[in-house]
Protein backbone atom coordinates (compact mmCIF):
# COMPACT_ATOMS: atom_id res chain seq x y z
CA UNK A 1 0.00 0.00 0.00
CA UNK A 2 1.34 3.44 -0.96
CA UNK A 3 2.89 5.48 1.83
CA UNK A 4 1.18 8.84 2.19
CA UNK A 5 2.48 12.05 3.69
CA UNK A 6 -0.09 13.07 6.28
CA UNK A 7 -0.49 16.26 8.27
CA UNK A 8 -2.23 16.58 11.62
CA UNK A 9 -3.30 20.23 11.68
CA UNK A 10 -3.36 21.77 15.15
CA UNK A 11 -3.96 24.97 17.05
CA UNK A 12 -0.74 26.95 17.47
CA UNK A 13 1.11 25.84 20.60
CA UNK A 14 -0.37 22.34 20.62
CA UNK A 15 1.89 20.74 18.01
CA UNK A 16 4.12 18.92 20.51
CA UNK A 17 1.09 17.49 22.32
CA UNK A 18 -0.31 16.12 19.05
CA UNK A 19 3.13 14.76 18.14
CA UNK A 20 3.22 12.85 21.43
CA UNK A 21 -0.26 11.50 20.75
CA UNK A 22 0.95 10.21 17.37
CA UNK A 23 3.98 8.58 19.00
CA UNK A 24 1.73 6.93 21.58
CA UNK A 25 -0.31 5.54 18.66
CA UNK A 26 2.88 4.05 17.18
CA UNK A 27 3.86 6.72 14.61
CA UNK A 28 7.51 7.38 15.37
CA UNK A 29 8.55 9.29 12.24
CA UNK A 30 6.90 12.61 13.11
CA UNK A 31 7.99 16.15 12.35
CA UNK A 32 6.65 19.13 14.29
CA UNK A 33 5.97 22.27 12.24
CA UNK A 34 4.05 25.47 12.93
CA UNK A 35 0.39 24.54 13.20
CA UNK A 36 0.83 20.95 12.08
CA UNK A 37 2.63 17.65 12.60
CA UNK A 38 3.83 15.67 9.58
CA UNK A 39 3.74 11.87 9.75
CA UNK A 40 3.43 8.97 7.33
CA UNK A 41 0.90 6.23 6.79
CA UNK A 42 -1.67 4.76 4.44
CA UNK A 43 -5.44 4.80 4.06
CA UNK A 44 -5.98 2.78 7.23
CA UNK A 45 -3.93 5.33 9.18
CA UNK A 46 -6.21 8.11 7.92
CA UNK A 47 -9.16 6.33 9.54
CA UNK A 48 -7.24 5.48 12.70
CA UNK A 49 -5.89 8.97 13.40
CA UNK A 50 -9.23 10.64 12.66
CA UNK A 51 -10.79 8.43 15.31
CA UNK A 52 -8.06 8.71 17.94
CA UNK A 53 -6.35 12.12 17.92
CA UNK A 54 -7.69 14.26 20.75
CA UNK A 55 -5.77 17.51 20.20
CA UNK A 56 -5.58 17.77 16.38
CA UNK A 57 -8.08 19.75 14.30
CA UNK A 58 -7.98 17.64 11.14
CA UNK A 59 -6.03 15.07 9.14
CA UNK A 60 -4.78 16.23 5.74
CA UNK A 61 -3.10 14.36 2.89
CA UNK A 62 -0.15 16.35 1.56
CA UNK A 63 -0.53 15.95 -2.18
CA UNK A 64 2.47 18.13 -3.13
CA UNK A 65 4.74 20.91 -1.88
CA UNK A 66 6.65 23.23 -4.20
CA UNK A 67 7.88 26.79 -4.70
CA UNK A 68 5.31 29.11 -6.24
CA UNK A 69 6.10 32.78 -6.80
CA UNK A 70 4.02 33.02 -9.99
CA UNK A 71 0.56 31.81 -10.94
CA UNK A 72 2.16 29.67 -13.67
CA UNK A 73 4.24 27.84 -11.08
CA UNK A 74 1.17 27.33 -8.90
CA UNK A 75 -0.84 26.04 -11.87
CA UNK A 76 1.84 23.65 -13.15
CA UNK A 77 2.72 22.35 -9.68
CA UNK A 78 -0.93 21.59 -8.97
CA UNK A 79 -1.58 20.06 -12.39
CA UNK A 80 1.40 17.70 -11.94
CA UNK A 81 -0.45 15.91 -9.12
CA UNK A 82 -2.18 12.63 -10.00
CA UNK A 83 -5.63 13.84 -8.98
CA UNK A 84 -7.51 11.00 -10.67
CA UNK A 85 -5.93 8.51 -8.27
CA UNK A 86 -8.03 10.13 -5.54
CA UNK A 87 -10.85 12.14 -7.08
CA UNK A 88 -13.49 10.31 -9.18
CA UNK A 89 -15.27 11.91 -12.13
CA UNK A 90 -18.45 12.76 -10.17
CA UNK A 91 -16.72 14.18 -7.07
CA UNK A 92 -17.36 17.58 -5.53
CA UNK A 93 -13.97 19.26 -5.07
CA UNK A 94 -14.05 22.83 -3.72
CA UNK A 95 -10.77 24.66 -3.16
CA UNK A 96 -9.97 26.61 -0.01
CA UNK A 97 -6.86 28.69 0.47
CA UNK A 98 -4.66 30.86 2.63
CA UNK A 99 -1.48 32.85 2.05
CA UNK A 100 1.08 34.33 4.43
CA UNK A 101 4.29 36.18 3.62
CA UNK A 102 4.07 35.10 -0.04
CA UNK A 103 4.14 36.97 -3.35
CA UNK A 104 0.92 35.23 -4.34
CA UNK A 105 -1.07 37.07 -1.71
CA UNK A 106 -4.56 37.01 -3.26
CA UNK A 107 -6.27 33.97 -1.77
CA UNK A 108 -9.27 34.01 -4.18
CA UNK A 109 -6.88 34.14 -7.16
CA UNK A 110 -4.82 31.23 -5.79
CA UNK A 111 -7.98 29.19 -5.19
CA UNK A 112 -9.12 29.85 -8.76
CA UNK A 113 -5.75 28.82 -10.24
CA UNK A 114 -5.66 25.59 -8.22
CA UNK A 115 -9.26 24.74 -9.15
CA UNK A 116 -8.48 25.31 -12.83
CA UNK A 117 -5.36 23.12 -12.64
CA UNK A 118 -7.26 20.26 -10.98
CA UNK A 119 -10.06 20.50 -13.55
CA UNK A 120 -7.59 20.42 -16.45
CA UNK A 121 -5.85 17.36 -15.00
CA UNK A 122 -9.14 15.54 -14.46
CA UNK A 123 -10.29 16.44 -17.98
CA UNK A 124 -7.29 14.58 -19.33
CA UNK A 125 -7.94 11.58 -17.08
CA UNK A 126 -11.69 11.25 -17.64
CA UNK A 127 -11.94 12.57 -21.24
CA UNK A 128 -14.69 15.03 -20.42
CA UNK A 129 -15.19 18.78 -20.55
CA UNK A 130 -17.63 19.15 -17.66
CA UNK A 131 -17.85 17.89 -14.07
CA UNK A 132 -21.24 17.85 -12.33
CA UNK A 133 -19.62 17.63 -8.85
CA UNK A 134 -22.57 15.76 -7.32
CA UNK A 135 -20.63 12.91 -5.69
CA UNK A 136 -18.40 12.49 -2.63
CA UNK A 137 -16.82 15.58 -1.06
CA UNK A 138 -13.08 16.19 -1.52
CA UNK A 139 -11.97 19.49 0.02
CA UNK A 140 -8.71 20.75 -1.49
CA UNK A 141 -6.61 23.40 0.23
CA UNK A 142 -3.76 25.52 -1.09
CA UNK A 143 -1.59 26.96 1.67
CA UNK A 144 1.16 29.44 0.79
CA UNK A 145 3.85 30.31 3.32
CA UNK A 146 6.97 32.24 2.30
CA UNK A 147 6.35 31.41 -1.38
CA UNK A 148 6.08 27.68 -0.76
CA UNK A 149 2.79 26.08 -1.73
CA UNK A 150 1.41 23.01 0.04
CA UNK A 151 -1.57 21.32 -1.64
CA UNK A 152 -3.66 19.09 0.61
CA UNK A 153 -6.82 16.99 0.70
CA UNK A 154 -8.90 17.26 3.87
CA UNK A 155 -9.99 13.83 5.13
CA UNK A 156 -11.79 15.11 8.25
CA UNK A 157 -14.46 17.61 7.27
CA UNK A 158 -15.76 19.52 10.33
CA UNK A 159 -12.91 19.98 12.81
CA UNK A 160 -12.03 17.06 15.07
CA UNK A 161 -13.06 19.12 18.10
CA UNK A 162 -16.66 18.40 17.03
CA UNK A 163 -16.97 15.12 18.93
CA UNK A 164 -20.73 14.93 18.60
CA UNK A 165 -21.71 15.18 22.26
CA UNK A 166 -22.09 18.95 22.57
CA UNK A 167 -25.18 20.36 20.87
CA UNK A 168 -25.71 23.52 22.91
CA UNK A 169 -22.89 25.73 24.13
CA UNK A 170 -22.60 28.68 26.50
CA UNK A 171 -20.73 31.87 25.57
CA UNK A 172 -17.10 31.30 24.48
CA UNK A 173 -16.85 27.57 25.24
CA UNK A 174 -13.48 25.84 25.53
CA UNK A 175 -12.86 23.65 22.49
CA UNK A 176 -12.77 19.91 23.10
CA UNK A 177 -9.26 19.69 21.62
CA UNK A 178 -7.94 22.30 24.08
CA UNK A 179 -9.75 20.64 26.98
CA UNK A 180 -8.13 17.32 26.08
CA UNK A 181 -4.73 19.03 25.88
CA UNK A 182 -5.12 20.42 29.40
CA UNK A 183 -5.88 16.95 30.74
CA UNK A 184 -3.00 15.35 28.84
CA UNK A 185 -0.58 17.98 30.15
CA UNK A 186 -1.67 17.37 33.75
CA UNK A 187 -0.66 14.50 35.97
CA UNK A 188 -4.20 13.20 36.16
CA UNK A 189 -4.87 9.47 36.01
CA UNK A 190 -8.32 7.86 36.19
CA UNK A 191 -7.58 6.56 39.71
CA UNK A 192 -7.30 10.15 40.99
CA UNK A 193 -10.05 12.68 41.79
CA UNK A 194 -10.56 15.46 39.26
CA UNK A 195 -12.33 18.76 39.88
CA UNK A 196 -13.14 21.81 37.71
CA UNK A 197 -14.54 24.76 39.71
CA UNK A 198 -15.44 26.71 36.54
CA UNK A 199 -16.71 23.76 34.54
CA UNK A 200 -19.05 25.67 32.19
CA UNK A 201 -20.43 23.10 29.74
CA UNK A 202 -18.26 20.37 31.31
CA UNK A 203 -15.85 19.94 28.42
CA UNK A 204 -12.66 19.42 30.46
CA UNK A 205 -14.36 16.78 32.61
CA UNK A 206 -15.96 14.94 29.69
CA UNK A 207 -12.66 14.87 27.82
CA UNK A 208 -10.91 13.60 30.94
CA UNK A 209 -13.44 10.79 31.34
CA UNK A 210 -12.93 9.82 27.71
CA UNK A 211 -9.17 9.72 28.29
CA UNK A 212 -9.60 7.80 31.54
CA UNK A 213 -11.69 5.10 29.89
CA UNK A 214 -9.71 5.17 26.64
CA UNK A 215 -12.68 6.23 24.51
CA UNK A 216 -11.66 7.26 20.99
CA UNK A 217 -12.91 10.87 20.58
CA UNK A 218 -13.98 10.43 16.95
CA UNK A 219 -16.00 7.29 17.53
CA UNK A 220 -19.37 9.08 17.60
CA UNK A 221 -19.03 11.04 14.33
CA UNK A 222 -18.58 10.61 10.59
CA UNK A 223 -15.99 11.87 8.10
CA UNK A 224 -16.28 12.82 4.40
CA UNK A 225 -13.40 10.48 3.54
CA UNK A 226 -15.59 7.53 4.56
CA UNK A 227 -17.31 8.04 1.19
CA UNK A 228 -14.11 8.20 -0.86
CA UNK A 229 -13.68 5.39 -3.36
CA UNK A 230 -10.07 4.91 -2.30
CA UNK A 231 -10.99 4.60 1.36
CA UNK A 232 -12.40 1.09 1.64
CA UNK A 233 -15.01 0.22 4.24
CA UNK A 234 -12.54 -2.19 5.83
CA UNK A 235 -10.22 0.70 6.76
CA UNK A 236 -12.95 2.26 8.88
CA UNK A 237 -14.31 -1.06 10.15
CA UNK A 238 -10.89 -2.14 11.44
CA UNK A 239 -10.22 1.27 13.03
CA UNK A 240 -13.58 1.34 14.77
CA UNK A 241 -13.23 -2.25 15.96
CA UNK A 242 -9.84 -1.36 17.44
CA UNK A 243 -11.42 1.61 19.21
CA UNK A 244 -14.28 -0.46 20.64
CA UNK A 245 -11.82 -3.11 21.85
CA UNK A 246 -9.63 -0.47 23.52
CA UNK A 247 -12.48 0.92 25.62
CA UNK A 248 -12.06 0.13 29.32
CA UNK A 249 -14.45 1.14 32.11
CA UNK A 250 -12.91 -0.96 34.86
CA UNK A 251 -11.74 2.04 36.88
CA UNK A 252 -14.49 4.02 38.66
CA UNK A 253 -14.18 7.74 37.95
CA UNK A 254 -14.24 10.45 40.61
CA UNK A 255 -14.86 13.53 38.45
CA UNK A 256 -16.72 16.59 39.73
CA UNK A 257 -17.50 20.03 38.33
CA UNK A 258 -19.17 23.18 39.61
CA UNK A 259 -20.24 26.45 38.01
CA UNK A 260 -22.16 29.41 39.34
CA UNK A 261 -24.43 29.39 36.25
CA UNK A 262 -27.27 26.80 36.55
CA UNK A 263 -27.81 26.91 32.77
CA UNK A 264 -24.19 25.90 32.20
CA UNK A 265 -24.66 22.98 34.59
CA UNK A 266 -27.75 21.85 32.65
CA UNK A 267 -25.73 21.95 29.43
CA UNK A 268 -22.89 20.03 31.09
CA UNK A 269 -25.24 17.31 32.27
CA UNK A 270 -26.84 17.07 28.82
CA UNK A 271 -23.44 16.85 27.12
CA UNK A 272 -22.28 14.19 29.58
CA UNK A 273 -25.37 12.10 28.83
CA UNK A 274 -24.83 12.50 25.08
CA UNK A 275 -21.24 11.33 25.50
CA UNK A 276 -22.46 8.21 27.34
CA UNK A 277 -20.81 9.36 30.58
CA UNK A 278 -23.80 10.88 32.33
CA UNK A 279 -23.67 8.41 35.23
CA UNK A 280 -19.95 8.94 35.83
CA UNK A 281 -19.67 12.72 36.09
CA UNK A 282 -21.08 14.89 38.88
CA UNK A 283 -22.08 18.53 38.37
CA UNK A 284 -23.48 21.11 40.74
CA UNK A 285 -24.48 24.78 40.43
CA UNK A 286 -22.19 26.37 43.00
CA UNK A 287 -19.80 29.29 43.33
CA UNK A 288 -16.19 28.15 43.12
CA UNK A 289 -15.36 29.54 46.57
CA UNK A 290 -18.14 27.46 48.16
CA UNK A 291 -16.95 24.09 46.82
CA UNK A 292 -14.90 21.65 48.85
CA UNK A 293 -13.58 18.79 46.69
CA UNK A 294 -12.85 15.56 48.50
CA UNK A 295 -10.12 12.97 48.18
CA UNK A 296 -6.33 12.92 48.12
CA UNK A 297 -3.83 13.40 45.29
CA UNK A 298 -6.44 14.89 43.01
CA UNK A 299 -6.08 17.28 40.09
CA UNK A 300 -7.83 20.62 39.72
CA UNK A 301 -7.94 21.58 36.04
CA UNK A 302 -9.82 24.69 35.03
CA UNK A 303 -10.29 27.58 32.61
CA UNK A 304 -11.69 30.50 34.64
CA UNK A 305 -13.86 33.03 32.79
CA UNK A 306 -12.16 35.85 30.86
CA UNK A 307 -12.74 37.87 27.72
CA UNK A 308 -16.33 37.43 26.56
CA UNK A 309 -17.13 35.29 29.61
CA UNK A 310 -15.86 37.88 32.10
CA UNK A 311 -18.24 40.33 33.73
CA UNK A 312 -15.69 42.51 35.54
CA UNK A 313 -11.93 42.78 35.10
CA UNK A 314 -11.52 42.50 38.85
CA UNK A 315 -13.08 39.03 38.68
CA UNK A 316 -9.93 37.60 37.08
CA UNK A 317 -7.85 38.62 40.11
CA UNK A 318 -10.52 37.32 42.49
CA UNK A 319 -10.63 33.96 40.71
CA UNK A 320 -6.84 33.59 40.84
CA UNK A 321 -6.72 34.52 44.53
CA UNK A 322 -9.50 32.06 45.34
CA UNK A 323 -7.83 29.28 43.38
CA UNK A 324 -4.57 29.93 45.21
CA UNK A 325 -6.34 29.65 48.53
CA UNK A 326 -8.02 26.40 47.41
CA UNK A 327 -4.68 24.99 46.22
CA UNK A 328 -3.13 25.57 49.65
CA UNK A 329 -6.02 23.82 51.36
CA UNK A 330 -5.79 20.82 49.00
CA UNK A 331 -2.23 20.05 50.05
CA UNK A 332 -1.89 16.77 48.12
CA UNK A 333 -3.52 18.08 44.94
CA UNK A 334 -2.04 19.45 41.72
CA UNK A 335 -3.58 22.55 40.11
CA UNK A 336 -3.63 23.50 36.42
CA UNK A 337 -5.15 26.81 35.34
CA UNK A 338 -5.42 28.22 31.81
CA UNK A 339 -5.47 32.02 31.98
CA UNK A 340 -4.44 35.07 29.93
CA UNK A 341 -3.76 37.09 33.10
CA UNK A 342 -0.27 38.60 33.29
CA UNK A 343 -0.53 38.84 37.07
CA UNK A 344 -1.91 35.35 37.69
CA UNK A 345 1.03 34.03 39.75
CA UNK A 346 1.04 37.14 41.95
CA UNK A 347 -2.72 36.91 42.48
CA UNK A 348 -2.57 33.13 43.00
CA UNK A 349 0.07 33.57 45.68
CA UNK A 350 2.99 31.63 44.25
CA UNK A 351 5.13 30.96 41.20
CA UNK A 352 3.98 28.07 39.02
CA UNK A 353 6.02 24.88 38.89
CA UNK A 354 5.82 25.15 35.09
CA UNK A 355 4.21 27.45 32.56
CA UNK A 356 3.22 26.68 29.00
CA UNK A 357 1.97 29.08 26.34
CA UNK A 358 -1.28 28.01 24.69
CA UNK A 359 -3.81 29.83 22.53
CA UNK A 360 -7.46 29.61 23.46
CA UNK A 361 -8.82 30.62 20.08
CA UNK A 362 -6.85 33.80 19.39
CA UNK A 363 -6.28 34.64 23.04
CA UNK A 364 -2.72 34.04 24.20
CA UNK A 365 -2.82 32.22 27.54
CA UNK A 366 -0.50 30.46 29.92
CA UNK A 367 -1.18 27.08 31.45
CA UNK A 368 -0.05 27.62 35.03
CA UNK A 369 0.95 24.25 36.50
CA UNK A 370 1.29 23.77 40.25
CA UNK A 371 2.45 20.23 40.98
CA UNK A 372 1.52 18.56 44.25
CA UNK A 373 3.05 15.31 45.46
CA UNK A 374 2.63 12.23 43.32
CA UNK A 375 0.35 9.60 44.87
CA UNK A 376 1.76 6.35 46.19
CA UNK A 377 1.77 3.49 43.73
CA UNK A 378 -1.47 2.07 45.05
CA UNK A 379 -3.16 5.39 44.17
CA UNK A 380 -2.40 4.90 40.48
CA UNK A 381 0.83 6.84 40.04
CA UNK A 382 2.89 6.55 36.87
Amino acid sequence: MEKLTLLAATQMGMEAITAQELKDLGYNDVEVQNGKVRFYGNESDIARTNLWLRTADRILIEMAAFEAVTFDQLFEGTKAIDWASWIPADAEFPVQGRSHKSQLSSVPACQSIVKKAVVEKLKEAYKTEWFQETGAYYAIEVSLLKDRAVITLDTTGPSLHKRGYRKTVPIAPLKETMAAALVLLSRWKPERPLYDPFCGSGTILIEAAMIGWNIAPGLRRNFPSEHWSRMKDEHWDVAREEAYDAFSDEIPLDIFGTDIDPTAIEIAELSARKSGLGDELKFRALSFDQAHPNGDYGCLITNPPYGERLGEESDMKRFATGLGRMHKQLDTWSTFVLSPSKTFEKDFGGKATKRRKLYNGRIECQLYQYFGPLPPRNHGAD
